[in-house]
């Protein structure tokens, strides 16, 4: 009798604490091979609670994985994630990861063009240039979902 009731006070107890914890989609990233920025990306991902996987790919396997997915050329950077449908091009910041699967718009995938100085995976935050995420429409168009301005002290 002891024995059901604390499995039973056990099983009651567990979706409190999964509720508790922010639950996300895994991430998989596709890294240009040997880019120790992507590197830092992923890992910056696995710091704010995101399950990431990721694997190398150079060249034009990089580039044509960005083709299939749908990201416009002139958004690359040097890796490029997807989660819940969407693709993740550079080095977005976890917050507009969360609020683009909050929002879910019909879109894409968010894209940080570039590798500006600053942003995640790319050198302090406190030392960062000014650089915009973007929203891109399936359609190949884009709108700034998020600008980040240069810190202070730039």
């Amino acid at each position: 009798m002891k024995h059901a009731l604390l499995i039973a006070v056990a099983l009651m107890a567990a979706p409190l604490s999964l509720e508790a914890q922010e639950v996300f989609p895994a991430i998989h990233v596709v890294e240009g091979q040997g880019c120790e920025c992507c590197v830092k990306w992923t890992e910056y991902l696995q710091q704010q609670g995101f399950d990431v996987t990721s694997e190398d790919r150079f060249g034009v396997l990089l580039i044509q994985h960005k083709i299939e997915l749908g990201v416009p050329a002139e958004h690359y950077s040097c890796h490029t994630g997807q989660i819940a449908g969407y693709f993740l091009e550079g080095h977005v910041p976890a917050q507009d990861i969360r609020r683009l699967l909050e929002e879910r718009p019909d879109a894409a995938g968010l894209a940080v063009p570039g590798m500006p100085y600053g942003s995640p995976g790319m050198g302090p935050e406190d030392k960062r240039e000014a650089y915009d995420v973007l929203l891109i429409r399936k359609d190949g168009s884009s709108e700034v979902f998020t600008s980040y301005p240069a810190a202070d002290g730039i």
